[in-house]
């Protein structure tokens, strides 16, 4: 696929935690398109030929490589970073791991468990097994930007500058928006997933290293507090695209409800609709979903709300 020109962030450019003071790795204008190159979650301690021993034997101050940081020229605090997702290509394989101590019913399974995963990226699948073929729905588990106070801050967990979010519907085609906290916005992007349900239980997704093509511009005409996104037609639940709030915090109720505030404040900015009309509207039109419910100690809640209700094709 053409984009014109893109810029190539180097495939050794990769770093292990949110930090403003990171040297950037690429300086591009507003607009310009990036080729980013993501590591797979495990920074390649897992291979095709490991075992479930394997994954005892990680080292966890190694894991979750983010490509970047890309400094775009401009971008100030208070702007809105926005991530044209415009292309991933995933590697022939995937891992999914049961990590002891991780996810969501860490203490029901204590054992480390390891599947291989072939990816067909003609066919668009992942043989899970000799039963289980995945629809191959490639999207970046982390994407964010550096954060205003001072690092440096763990990968894990999500924040409200983006981070690990673990979002199934970030495929290409989707617009993410995420607030700038610092010069330069800082936007790294990496934890790469081929195949992945919401909420990703277990705390692994088909993990698989990655080629991400995205378009990174800024926005002074909005104001958010979290990551927000489009998703169009042919990447949303159907029937038809959404525009998504998320709320991220430690608390799931509240994350649902600080999704649910950004959605009544999105549709007053952006469609005009008083506040009480829009709480009303939010009860009866816009689901709330889980997208990631492992990285402690934060959760991510999204509220999607159709497109069509607007008439919008």
């Amino acid at each position: 696929m053409a984009f014109g020109s893109i810029h190539d962030v180097h495939p050794d450019a990769f770093h292990y935690a949110w930090d403003n003071a990171l040297n950037h790795a690429l300086e591009v204008e507003p607009g310009e398109v990036v080729e980013l190159h993501a590591r797979d979650a495990s920074d390649e301690q897992i291979r095709q030929d490991s075992t479930a021993q394997d994954v005892v034997r990680i080292d966890f101050a190694h894991v979750n490589p983010v490509s970047g940081p890309v400094f775009v020229k401009g971008a100030r605090p208070g702007d809105v970073l926005v991530v044209e997702l415009l292309e991933l290509r995933p590697s022939s394989w995937g891992w999914t791991a049961i990590i002891p101590g991780f996810g969501l019913l860490a203490d029901e399974f204590p054992d480390p468990w390891l599947r291989i995963s072939a990816i067909d990226p003609k066919q668009r699948a992942v043989r899970f097994s000799e039963r289980v073929s995945l629809q191959l729905r490639p999207f970046p588990g982390t994407l964010g930007v550096a954060p205003a106070a001072s690092g440096p801050h763990p990968i894990l967990p999500p924040s409200r500058a983006g981070g690990n979010l673990d979002t199934k519907h970030l495929v290409a085609g989707t617009t993410l928006y995420l607030p700038v906290g610092v010069e330069g916005a800082l936007f790294s992007l990496g934890d790469t997933h081929a195949a992945q349900g919401d909420g990703e239980v277990c705390g692994t997704a088909v993990e698989s290293a990655m080629d991400v093509v995205v378009r990174l511009s800024l926005r002074r005409d909005l104001s958010i507090d979290a990551p927000q996104y489009d998703a169009p037609l042919a990447t949303a639940p159907p029937p038809a695209g959404h525009h998504v709030c998320t709320g991220v915090g430690p608390d799931l109720v509240e994350a649902a409800r600080d999704a649910t505030r950004a959605m009544i404040r999105h549709l007053g900015d952006r469609h005009g609709i008083e506040r009480e009309e829009a709480y009303a509207l939010a009860s009866v039109a816009c689901d709330l979903r889980i997208h990631e419910l492992v990285d402690a100690p934060n959760w991510v809640v999204g509220a999607f709300l159709p497109d069509a209700i607007f008439g919008v094709p």
